[in-house]
């Protein structure tokens, strides 16, 4: 071989090698250009730093994460780490690798019907999660993904252009959803992924946290692949009090959880956020019946310009200014800011409005203040109830008055409206003239019942007599609004350091004596009437003798028999209705 040919070899794999140097640079500068480019899409997204490197990493190499509480659908919520979102299939993805977690493991059963609801209107079919699956190796045959690095709240508005579903159903869940899971609530990002636009009262969701929410949508704006390093799914349903008739015709829930507190916790700090301060004489103390009226003591009337009129309302102000000798000021949704709204409902000592979703408004009301709901003709105001059940809930401390219109020639119809607004035309005439006939709507599922849509969007003349005779027996009937001490809602603790005696004294008859101490928590209390409770069960038996006492020991010698087995409960009790905790059962042998 001759030094030339050596030399053009060796000079080949040079330059085979500096090219290929040059292509492996041009690829990592192309990757780094492409990681960058991801990271500025992520903080886009978010103020949040975060290393796309680090990120994408985790994602390839340990997968998604998921660990739920809750048994069923119906009450669970996760938290997911790297959950992705692909907007070209609409559909959340759950990354596999051998570091995935996923508890519960449901298998197929995570389909029947969904792993959660999205919503916290219940076991809805439309509000459903699920999440498709992939190996993680399939992210190298995929676009890059962009990152969120806010902790998220993923969740389904169910109604976003009803106020009452706005607050009922959305606001309040997210809110205690947010306090119960996320690491820092304000500062987390939610995520509404039901479909729809802003909608009208979209500020009010922004009051959730200092970031912008997201919409489905704005999701494509991102990328075709995103991916939410920390995100929660799902809302508690402990602060709804209402279901609309799904399954069942509409009213209030079977088991409520949520308290006037909560509800009034939540008012407040929504307030704040639109930084209105309660008006003077808000919060007047109506503890004595000889306390003189706050100075400016009045009436708010909401107005509506659409549907559901009130005829007269203008005679319906004179009316209640007469009455009750106070200003009467009216409110409304169309003409009027919401913080506007809230400002002066938050003052006013009656609320007075058609039945509408406009009532959930009532929760900004002072403590001692009346709500009166009006319904127009056909309408039972034992069948819709969802501002009384609110009015009604312990500590919102609000008085509610129904007036229903009697007379059907106060009523106007409205048949030849869209069938959204309570328009028959499009029905048979035999059922048109049915629903004309009708009284009183029948009791039925939501959500398109023709008669009940043409009743309810009926414009009313309110007779005034009978408004003011039912708004006079109402207010009469009106409890007196006192200050309660925290402690009469207080409940008892455990009954420390049980105990129990027993002795024979014939063949027939013994006697069993059993002791206990006070609760720790009541020597720091003012407890009106403390009482026990004592179960005693004959071991083997199904039935037991329930005793109340007003001290802390007692012999009990009826029934009781010699050579016997018996199990002792004790608990204390506090003004009759506050119960304790059962002590560990005793085991008393005669």
């Amino acid at each position: 071989m001759s030094v030339g040919t050596l030399l053009n070899g060796l000079l080949v794999s040079i330059v085979a090698a500096l090219l290929w140097k040059y292509s492996k640079l041009s690829e990592h500068a192309a990757l780094l250009e492409e990681e960058l480019h991801m990271t500025r899409q992520s903080q886009e997204l978010s103020q949040a730093h975060i290393d796309y490197h680090v990120a994408l990493q985790a994602l390839q190499e340990h997968g998604t994460r998921m660990v739920c509480t809750g048994k069923m659908h119906t009450d669970r919520i996760c938290r997911f780490d790297y959950l992705c979102y692909c907007s070209e299939a609409e559909e959340f993805v759950f990354f596999h690798s051998n570091s995935s977690v996923m508890l519960p493991n449901l298998g197929s059963r995570r389909f029947q019907p969904a792993l959660l609801d999205l919503s916290s209107v219940e076991d809805h079919n439309t509000q459903y999660f699920n999440f498709l699956e992939l190996p993680a190796a399939t992210l190298r045959f995929m676009p890059k993904p962009v990152f969120v690095p806010d902790v998220t709240l993923i969740l389904n508005r169910f109604n976003p252009d009803n106020l009452m579903h706005v607050f009922h159903d959305d606001l309040l869940p997210a809110f205690y959803t947010m306090k119960q899971f996320l690491d820092s609530d304000e500062d987390a990002r939610l995520v509404f992924m039901e479909g729809w636009e802003e909608g009208p009262h979209f500020e009010l969701y922004r009051l959730l946290s200092n970031k912008q929410p997201l919409l489905k949508e704005q999701l494509r704006n991102f990328g075709k692949l995103m991916c939410f390093t920390k995100s929660y799914i799902g809302l508690s349903k402990m602060t709804t009090w209402y279901q609309y008739g799904f399954v069942q015709p509409q009213g209030p829930k079977a088991n409520i959880l949520v308290s006037g507190n909560e509800i009034r916790h939540f008012a407040k700090v929504l307030m704040e956020k639109m930084n209105i301060t309660r008006a003077a004489g808000g919060e007047k103390d109506q503890g004595n019946a000889e306390d003189e009226k706050p100075k400016d003591e009045y009436i708010v009337v909401f107005s509506r310009s659409t549907t559901r009129l009130i005829l007269n309302e203008a005679e319906l102000i004179m009316a209640l200014a007469q009455e009750f000798q106070m200003r009467v000021v009216t409110v409304s949704l169309e003409e009027q800011s919401f913080p506007s709204i809230v400002q002066v409902i938050s003052g006013a000592s009656m609320l007075v409005s058609m039945h509408g979703a406009q009532l959930i408004t009532s929760l900004f009301l002072p403590p001692g203040a009346v709500v009166v709901e009006l319904y127009p003709f056909a309408v039972n105001p034992d069948q819709y109830t969802p501002y009384r059940t609110l009015a009604s809930l312990p500590g919102m401390d609000l008085h509610y008055i129904p007036w229903r219109n009697t007379e059907e020639e106060n009523t106007v119809t409205h048949p030849d409206r869209p069938w959204e607004q309570g328009g028959i035309a499009h029905l048979e005439k035999e059922e048109q003239e049915q629903i004309m006939a009708s009284k009183d709507v029948p009791r039925h599922l939501c959500c398109r019942n023709p008669e009940w849509l043409f009743r309810i969007y009926q414009d009313t003349l309110v007779d005034i007599p009978s408004f003011l005779e039912v708004l006079q027996e109402g207010v009469k009937a009106k409890p007196l609004l006192k200050k309660s001490k925290l402690s009469s809602t207080l409940h008892p603790g455990r009954v420390r350091d049980p105990q129990c005696q027993t002795s024979v004294q014939t063949s027939n008859e013994a006697k069993l004596t059993v002791s206990w101490q006070i609760p720790w928590n009541l020597k720091y209390l003012k407890v009106r009437e403390v009482k026990y409770e004592v179960w005693i069960q004959e071991q083997g038996e199904n039935t037991y003798m329930p005793y109340i006492l007003p001290q802390q020991n007692y012999t009990f010698s009826d029934n009781i028999k010699p050579f016997t087995t018996y199990l002792v409960w004790v608990r204390c009790i506090f003004n009759k209705n506050l119960l304790g905790p059962f002590a560990d059962v005793l085991m008393c042998r005669t």
